[in-house]
């Protein structure tokens, strides 16, 4: 993890006559939103130029994160990923949460990028800013920035470069630019990739391999320098990926063998969640049919018995797994950029605008299993002959032994679910955005019963700023701006489809309706109808955004060693958010063939908006936030070599809305904005001539309502804590020789929840005590727990839910396994239910509490997700210079990222292990570098790298999605440059 403004893979030859010249050729960035030398900078900021790039095989957002200290990169659950900078990332998780790390490209803000899919290519310069960036970029951010420089046209230069390579796992990729000059004020440039590539992963359900690339980018630049002092720069960017991606690794689970965690809380295991947890093991099971009036036979599981997974072997291999739904994904981004600079002599004036447009679509099997259709058959041969005869009047002679018409209630079940009869195909609904499914005829079928995901988003967004600095010759000089920003999302959905959702959905509609038919009044009976939509849908059909800034900041010369800066932002966003969640919700008619939402039954039965009189079809909110913000920088030069530099910044990040829950839980609407106040010392040095640079910065952050995201219901809901985060990050390069080059990183970090806050842990209900009865509530999946009024009384809370559940036909409670990290026992159950009798039986039992969704737990102290306490790396090349000009360049790179948490609850079962990460590379360049043929290994240990873990819902069986980075990768590139 080198430090990465030098990396001279390429350097210039140097005759024997030459003296050595260890200077570092200079890297300008522009972190305070000027064009600055990085070592004159008084902020802790890191910036890769290509070679760099290059030379350390960045090659995209994964790569980037093992060269920066207390700097961390994971893909996250929907599409999304997560940069986290000192600590800090993006764990808030919804459509109206802002990144904690702003993405910008030419300093220009980007939403919902998709430039974590691509490859870099053509740049001229990566920055990363560590740190709150209270005044100058926005939209605002409290972790950092990153910000991609793309490489512009060359005036009066026709040049051009290609490169191909071809690597393991039949890996193919190719980069090209050409750079034409237009008359003497006009260049034009056009660059791109493709790559193409097998899966990493092996599917040994049909023996294929998933998780490919397919994927392509084109930029064209068009530059026009009409005068001296003006700059126009306009830049068009398509990138387009299709292929079978997989959003998430792995799944890892310890298996709890009493279906009522569904995973338990020891550890992360390679085993598979017990289905009976799941919202469709406690619907389909006989034990909840029974209890809504229908027929003994109907459940596709018993509570108490085998699941679908029962003998699943889960593949002990992150790269390897089992599953019948092959995976797809979808992504394509168009940006249009227009830059213009004009040189006013003591001011410039620069005016900047950006457009973009992105989509992105993702299905994969929800559980990355082959679930087991056995168990299924009696159930499916019970609705098979209701479907084929109708329902049995229970009637003697002479009486018919069905009632007439019945089965008009049930063939629609067994003709959309299984054509070919219980033996045949099973088919599932598909993820439509019209949210018809298999009973409209739009289906996927297979002989194994599918389960799956679809997360999906359509966006436009678009931003314009203005900012006026001064060149005075004077002590005192200016910087004065204002942006504008707005994005609108226009679809943005997260589906869960299963086999089992159709059946009950289909079941219990059917049996509702037919339970209307009388031979009384024919008029009243309802239509043969199933509940829909037939598919779990957490919906938003609109979100916009409209957020604005104006900022200053202020530079003055105390002398010639001491400088001040002093800056004050002032932001300013608006969000209206209209958004729906539905599973089976209300009767659709068999018969209507159309979109669920036009069924005559759902403004009648179906609400979406609770806190709003009447039945709502939609959730829709308006929320807005505001600040003030800033910094304080005070530097000293020491030497024209050596820097030091303390600062304070405020950072702000505005809220968001929580989307509507399906069932409804209480949880709040919405989220409150996030603020930070950062203090920082720094220095920066250079010594003997460029020999050694070494810079080192302190840190520490008080933070108040960090956003971070739980799943309750399959949904994200945000929650706000207080933290403490400080740390220390050191960066050297090292040239005893001009051939030699060595850089070396290191980075500490502290991270803690200040102050109480209490939360309950999904993984654990009951909090860790041994007195209290987790349930699992059968209506919808969800849990809570039942705990004494007097603590200590376990007994009494046992003796409670015994009694209940004997009068709904469900056993009494019982312990864990010894080594799943319960206290408490559990039960399958109603919380409702006992709430409602605990509330009767006044102090009987020694009194009753129903906490739901459980106990809460003191966070105090905990780690923040994603923060590992230690990073540090190593990083070495060595330059051999032929008599004919040749160069061979030998690099090794190291990199070792400590433990980290994988969520706020800590403890074992969320740790993630430390990983070490090992890449080298040959590199023979030709006289004058006109071409190159190079040789490289990445990831030398082949580790599976584990970057970051997303716990799933109680009502999903709390299965743990795991996030990794590449397998070994090897091969060979060629390429020229004119």
């Amino acid at each position: 993890m080198m430090m990465p403004v030098q990396a001279q893979a390429q350097d210039a030859y140097n005759p024997p006559d030459t003296p050595p010249d260890f200077n570092t050729p200079e890297i300008i960035v522009t972190a305070q939103r000027r064009a600055q030398s990085l070592q004159a900078v008084p902020i802790a900021v890191s910036a890769f130029d290509a070679e760099a790039l290059e030379a350390q095989q960045i090659e995209n957002a994964a790569d980037l994160q093992l060269t920066l200290p207390n700097v961390s990169f994971t893909k996250s659950n929907f599409t999304a990923s997560s940069f986290t900078i000192r600590g800090i990332g993006d764990l808030c998780v919804g459509v109206t949460c802002d990144s904690a790390t702003a993405i910008h490209v030419n300093s220009a803000p980007l939403f919902g990028t998709r430039l974590f899919e691509t490859e870099y290519f053509d740049l001229e310069r990566i920055e990363v800013l560590r740190g709150p960036q209270g005044t100058l970029f926005g939209r605002n951010a409290t972790s950092g920035v990153v910000n991609v420089v793309t490489a512009k046209p060359v005036l009066g230069d026709f040049r051009g470069s290609g490169e191909f390579e071809y690597g393991n796992y039949d890996s193919i990729k190719a980069t090209g630019m050409v750079n034409l000059p237009i008359g003497s004020t006009m260049a034009a440039r056009v660059a791109g990739f493709y790559l193409n590539r097998d899966g990493y992963t092996e599917n040994l359900f049909n023996d294929t391999r998933i998780d490919g690339r397919d994927m392509y980018a084109v930029r064209g630049s068009l530059r026009w320098e009409p005068a001296a002092t003006t700059t126009i720069d306009l830049i068009g960017y398509y990138f387009r990926e299709d292929d079978d991606r997989l959003r998430i690794q792995k799944q890892q689970c310890q298996r709890d063998p009493t279906g009522v965690l569904g995973c338990l809380n020891g550890g992360l295991a390679f085993e598979k969640v017990n289905l009976n947890s799941a919202f469709t093991g406690t619907l389909g099971s006989d034990e909840f049919l029974a209890i809504n009036g229908l027929p003994p036979g109907f459940g596709l599981n018993s509570l108490y018995g085998p699941d679908a997974f029962s003998n699943f072997q889960e593949p002990a291999d992150f790269r390897k797994v089992a599953t019948a739904f092959t995976p797809e994904y979808f992504a394509d981004e168009l940006q249009v950029q227009l830059q213009v600079d004009q040189d006013l002599g003591a001011f410039n004036v620069s005016l900047s605008g950006i457009y973009q447009e992105t989509s992105v679509d993702s299905r994969q099997d929800y559980n990355l299993g082959v679930l087991d259709r056995r168990g299924f058959a009696p159930a499916l041969n019970q609705a098979a002959f209701f479907a084929a005869n109708g329902v049995p009047t229970g009637l003697p002679a002479p009486f018919p032994p069905f009632v007439p018409g019945s089965s008009a209630y049930f063939a629609p079940i067994a003709n959309a679910l299984f054509p070919n009869g219980p033996n045949g195909v099973l088919c599932t609904s598909e993820a439509s955005l019209d949210n018809r499914g298999a009973f409209e005829g739009e289906r996927l079928c297979g002989d194994s019963p599918l389960s799956f995901d679809r997360s999906n988003e359509d966006r436009r967004s678009y931003s314009g700023e203005v900012i006026v600095s001064s060149n005075f010759d004077g002590p005192f000089n200016f910087l004065l701006g204002g942006i504008y920003a707005n994005s609108q999302v226009s679809e943005n959905s997260y589906f869960i489809n299963t086999f089992a959702i159709d059946y009950i959905g289909g079941l219990l509609g059917s049996f509702n309706t037919f339970a209307t038919v009388t031979d009384a009044n024919p008029a009243n009976d309802l239509p043969p109808s199933y509940l829909g939509p037939s598919m779990f849908r957490n919906n938003t059909l609109d979100f916009e955004l409209d957020s604005y800034g104006i900022f200053g900041e202020t530079y003055f010369d105390v002398n010639d060693r001491l400088k001040l800066t002093a800056g004050l932002r002032y932001n300013n966003d608006e969000k209206t958010n209209v958004a729906r969640s539905t599973l089976i919700s209300f009767l659709v008619p068999y018969a209507l063939q159309d979109n669920p939402f036009n069924s005559p039954f759902v403004g009648s039965t179906f609400d979406a908006d609770l806190g709003t009189p009447g039945n709502q079809l939609v959730q829709a909110r308006e929320v807005s936030f505001d600040a003030i913000t800033g910094r304080f920088v005070a530097d000293y030069e020491l030497t024209p070599d050596n820097l030091l530099y303390a600062s304070y910044s405020r950072g702000y990040k505005s809220g968001g809305i929580n989307p509507p829950l399906q069932p409804i839980f209480a949880v709040p609407e919405g989220f409150e904005k996030e603020s930070i106040d950062a203090f920082e010392i720094g220095s920066k040095n250079t010594f003997a001539n460029g020999q050694l640079v070494l810079n080192a910065t302190a840190f520490y952050y008080k933070y108040k309502a960090l956003q971070l995201s739980r799943i309750i219901a399959r949904t994200a809901v945000n929650d706000t804590i207080d933290a403490n985060v400080y740390g220390l990050e050191l960066e050297a390069v090292i040239r005893p020789d001009p051939a030699l080059l060595v850089n070396l990183s290191f980075s500490y970090l502290k991270s803690e929840v200040a102050g109480d806050e209490f939360f309950s842990n999904p993984r654990d209900p009951a909090g860790g005590r041994s007195d209290a009865v987790i349930i699992k509530d059968i209506t919808n999946g969800a849990n809570c727990a039942v705990v004494p009024t007097i603590a200590g009384n376990g007994a009494g809370a046992n003796a409670f839910v015994g009694a209940i559940n004997a009068g709904l036909g469900l056993r009494a409670p019982g312990a864990f396994p010894a080594d799943g990290n319960i206290n408490a026992t559990g039960a399958f159950s109603i919380c409702s239910a006992l709430q409602q009798q605990a509330a009767a039986i006044g102090g009987a039992f020694g009194g009753i509490q129903v906490l739901s969704p459980g106990v809460a737990v003191n966070l105090k102290g905990n780690d923040l997700p994603q923060a590992p306490s230690f990073k540090a790396s190593v990083g070495a090349q060595y330059t051999v210079t032929f008599d004919n000009g040749m160069t061979l360049v030998p690099r090794a790179d190291l990199a070792f990222t400590g433990e980290q948490f994988g969520s706020i609850f800590n403890g074992n079962v969320n740790s993630i292990d430390s990983f070490v990460q090992a890449n080298a590379r040959v590199q023979l360049n030709g006289p004058d570098e006109r071409y190159f043929v190079r040789a490289f290994v990445q990831n030398i240990f082949d580790s599976s790298s584990v970057t970051g873990l997303y716990l799933t819902d109680a009502a999903s069986g709390l299965f743990t999605n795991v996030f990794t980075l590449d397998p070994r990768r090897y091969g060979v590139a060629v390429g020229v440059q004119f």
